[in-house]
């Protein structure tokens, strides 16, 4: 059995946040450092410069992804993917917000070069929430860049975006342009395109790790901030089969609920997947079984995989070029 037939897992790397928490400790059983630091952010698939993926398991183990990607990319991902550049395509993360996010904005792609960044589009997944906290997505109605721009002067930003009380299993896409916080109280599966450009517009008026408040970018928010997206709502699944919870150029993504006994493979058996365990277990063709909260790359050509307990995942493509 070749290595290319098998799921390839990575080591996760771990980030301190302000706002992070441990609860990959008690939900996930991870072994977070032991030094009692908060940490926000655990990526779980990335091609950074200095946030790099390594295999964690089997014949591939301490390969990086840029190495798969520029040097396995026909063998391990599949064909129509020379285009896509020297850099893997997506970002996913797990996000433990203990406390809120900044309130923030990601840039489009037509103005991501001018202010110096990459553009970002994203989708959440929660993967858990504690009662009543809130995502802040869009704009209330009503709002103008005028009346945003005095709360900015106030320090009232927060009355401006629009709340949103979600449950367990519900998604939303963000694209670039689309205001956006998550609130204290989730643990949230992110996925994104490949990038690390944030925009802070307001962050509460506290302090950083390092004592001191944190960098906004004021003038750059205003420049990507879409003043014309009014209080979304969580998205609905669509698809023939009602399984698509995100459908745009940068990612697809099936939520798929399997029973034991079932098989899972590549939707485009010569094209690779993401695939993310939401609950229930999986096994490959060589026996590993994997548990909640892992993401791993299932290859081109891979051996189908077993449904082992009754499972919720998420499956995540690049869309072809039309």
């Amino acid at each position: 059995m070749s290595a290319t037939s098998l799921p390839i897992l990575f080591q996760a790397i771990y980030q301190e946040r302000i706002w992070g928490g441990r609860k990959l400790e008690t939900i996930y059983h991870r072994n977070l450092p032991n030094d009692g630091n908060l940490y926000g952010e655990s990526w779980e698939i990335s091609d950074r410069e200095c946030e790099q993926s390594t295999v964690k398991i089997g014949e591939l183990k301490g390969q990086t992804l840029n190495e798969l990607w520029n040097t396995s990319r026909h063998e391990i991902f599949g064909e129509g993917l020379d285009e896509l550049g020297d850099r893997f395509p997506l970002l996913i993360k797990i996000l433990d917000s203990r406390t809120d996010l900044s309130i923030q904005v990601h840039p489009p792609e037509e103005l991501a070069d001018e202010l110096g960044g990459e553009p970002k589009t994203e989708m959440w997944y929660i993967a858990d929430v504690e009662p009543e906290s809130k995502l802040y997505v869009g704009l209330k109605k009503g709002v103008t860049k005028e009346s945003f721009e005095q709360a900015l002067a106030d320090g009232t930003v927060d009355q401006q975006a629009h709340a949103i009380t979600p449950k367990v299993g519900d998604s939303i896409f963000i694209d670039s342009g689309r205001l956006h916080a998550i609130g204290g109280g989730f643990l949230i599966y992110e996925i994104q395109q490949n990038s690390d450009t944030t925009f802070r517009v307001f962050d509460w008026n506290r302090m950083g790790l390092d004592g001191k408040p944190r960098d906004l970018h004021v003038e750059q928010s205003m420049s990507c901030i879409d003043f014309k997206d009014f209080e979304p709502s969580m998205d609905e699944a669509t698809g023939p089969q009602k399984n698509c919870i995100s459908d745009c150029p940068y990612f697809y993504i099936e939520k798929l609920q399997l029973k034991r006994g079932a098989s899972l493979g590549n939707p485009q058996p010569e094209r690779f997947s993401v695939i993310t365990l939401v609950s229930g277990s999986i096994c490959d063709a060589a026996g590993t079984r994997y548990k909640p909260g892992d993401f791993f790359i299932l290859p081109r050509g891979a051996e189908p995989l077993t449904v082992t307990a009754e499972a919720t995942i998420l499956q995540t493509v690049i869309p072809e070029v039309k």
